[in-house]
């Protein structure tokens, strides 16, 4: 796994290659992030180092985590997982929407076991795994349909769908009583 210590601090060409792999323009970022044309080439060439604002904005336009794009930058030490996200960010064997889709099921594990452990620790005890669990695999579906829309990729299962509950199987007299039961009523 790539280490802070391990990535280069070349932060023009890792924006360089994530617009190329993003397949927009010079242009099309600048606008998007609020940055000039002439600024955004001197960042991709190395001649800029872009304040944080910028590494924010431009991490928007790109749609990558923004603490990874501060790593990336030298501007984060890898705490709390950042390595984690250094190494999505890094990865050659993902698309541009499986970095993004990682990254975002990864922030929300993250906030989850956060508002978990706060509320543990407030001692409020309404902490519901099941709903915990519920959201984020709903979390996590949004964000895989997201990132396999127009790529012709089919999402596996996130998790195992819920068994549905068991019918009771009627008889011909069950049949039969509920049908006298609804021509009394009317």
């Amino acid at each position: 796994m790539a280490t802070p210590k391990d990535l280069p601090r070349d932060i023009g060409g890792f924006i360089r290659d994530l617009r190329n792999n993003a397949q927009i323009s010079l242009r099309q970022l600048a606008e998007q992030a609020g940055v000039s044309n002439p600024y955004l080439s001197q960042i991709e060439r190395g001649l800029r180092k872009p304040s944080a604002e910028v590494l924010q904005q431009l991490a928007t336009a790109l749609r990558v985590s923004t603490p990874a794009m501060y790593l990336r930058a030298g501007l984060l030490d890898d705490k709390e997982g950042q390595g984690v996200l250094a190494a999505i960010a890094v990865d050659p064997g993902l698309t541009m929407a499986q970095k993004q889709s990682l990254t975002q099921i990864y922030e929300t594990f993250r906030r989850e076991n956060e508002r978990l452990a706060a509320e543990a620790e407030a001692g409020t005890g309404t902490a519901d795994e099941t709903s915990t669990t519920e959201t984020t695999t709903e979390t996590v579906d949004d964000v895989t349909s997201a990132a396999t829309a127009g790529t012709g990729a089919t999402p596996a299962p996130a998790t195992k769908p819920a068994a549905k509950p068991a019918r009771k199987r009627s008889t011909p007299a069950d049949r039969a009583a509920t049908a006298a039961e609804e021509e009394k009523q009317s």
